[in-house]
């Protein structure tokens, strides 16, 4: 499962969605970040973090309420949990849950935890605000737009964490809003300016480790989001055929594109 690894990150990667979990380690702490998806990865995460943990402190960093994400929780049941604030107030909560059962039920997966929504230890509520665990520093922005509740984590000055943004595996899927989506990712220079990032992990797709790779990533979610408004709003080809020479998936990614449709029509 491991994607990507050096001393202090090990990026794993879920056989659906190219959904990665992220582990790090410092000399306070291990934060895993949304392990996920299938039971048996899910206990591959938890057996590694339980060999590495030593006496240190595990914490848990949910990026946003989406139902891969959480899945994982209870695997972790000592676990100090993060998430933003708008995470615990999550209206939906019923919903998610059960959209995990559903997808446990659909391919009979069995899990030896429960499936609940995550309870919030460090609700994060300011953009900008840290958390410090000894010398291991978290940072925290904002990144609504996909959904309603995500946070960008930047750990150390140097591994940011950035969700279901950046994702080089897919076009920006847009569940909330295309205008905060692009308000997220116009926040990218001035992180980039503020900390000395060495490597960006998505929630799905691979690890970028350059400033060029990162910025490449967002020009390239602008010019979609940028075309798809253009031919809503003045009724234009919108180029398919284009989009899936980049995309590989092309008979599951029909319906995100079309609910990115339907958002930006009713966004007007």
């Amino acid at each position: 499962m491991i994607q990507f690894k050096n001393h202090h990150l090990t990026v794993f990667q879920s056989a659906l969605f190219c959904t990665t979990s992220t582990v790090i380690e410092t000399s306070d702490l291990v934060l895993v970040v949304d392990p996920n998806w299938l039971s048996d990865e899910v206990e591959t995460i938890r057996h590694f973090v339980e060999k590495i943990k030593g006496n240190r402190p595990v914490y848990l960093l949910f990026t946003h309420s989406d139902y891969d994400h959480i899945i994982g929780w209870r695997a972790f049941p000592d676990a100090k949990v993060i998430a933003s604030q708008a995470f615990v107030e999550n209206p939906d909560k019923e919903k998610i849950l059960e959209q995990i059962h559903t997808f446990d039920d659909e391919y009979y997966i069995s899990r030896d935890y429960e499936i609940a929504y995550p309870r919030v230890d460090f609700p994060i509520q300011k953009e900008g605000e840290t958390l410090s665990f000894g010398n291991t520093q978290l940072t925290f922005y904002h990144a609504k737009g996909h959904n309603s509740d995500g946070i960008f984590t930047i750990v150390n000055n140097q591994y940011w964490i950035a969700g279901d943004y950046f994702c080089e595996v897919e076009f920006p899927y847009i569940y909330h809003s295309s205008v905060e989506y692009e308000a997220t990712l116009a926040k990218t220079a001035a992180i980039l300016k503020e900390h000395s990032i060495e490597y960006l992990i998505p929630g799905h797709g691979t690890v970028a480790t350059s400033n060029a790779e990162i910025l490449k990533r967002k020009q390239d979610a602008l010019k979609y989001i940028h075309e798809l408004r253009d031919s809503v709003k003045m009724g234009k080809h919108f180029d398919l055929d284009n989009l899936w020479r980049y995309y590989k998936f092309p008979r599951i990614m029909k319906k995100f594109h079309a609910a990115n449709i339907e958002l930006m029509q009713k966004e007007g």
